[in-house]
């Protein structure tokens, strides 16, 4: 059995990036709520919270973003609350208005998920 990169990752690190929290507001963002920089990387900043910042400049779901910082969707919450409550992001959320995400979507979700 092939073990994915998460299952490698020391549970260490992931405590010490999320500072030893375990969850964030679970009310503020789901799998697919796009997420976007308002403002630049300033100096100092936790590497991951640069990171995010430079992929969200243009709207980019939760799971997209761990995917590409190769966490769990769980950390990446925890690491967009502290974002969010700087207001370094904002998060937009898929609208009840227009039904059901587009197959495309929803195909590019699950790539990534399966990514993971």
């Amino acid at each position: 059995m092939n073990r994915r990169p998460i299952d490698r990752e020391s549970p260490d690190r992931l405590y010490t990036v999320t500072g030893g929290r375990t969850r964030a507001d679970e009310t503020a963002f789901d799998s697919v709520s796009l997420i976007v920089s308002e403002c630049e990387p300033v100096p100092g900043m936790q590497s991951e919270h640069v990171k995010i910042l430079q992929l969200a400049r243009r709207p980019t779901a939760v799971v997209e973003l761990s995917a590409e910082l190769r966490l769990p969707v769980s950390v990446v919450k925890i690491l967009l609350r502290d974002l969010l409550d700087t207001g370094r992001i904002t998060v937009r959320h898929p609208s009840a208005e227009t039904g059901k995400p587009a197959p495309d979507i929803l195909r590019q979700v699950l790539v990534a998920l399966h990514n993971l």
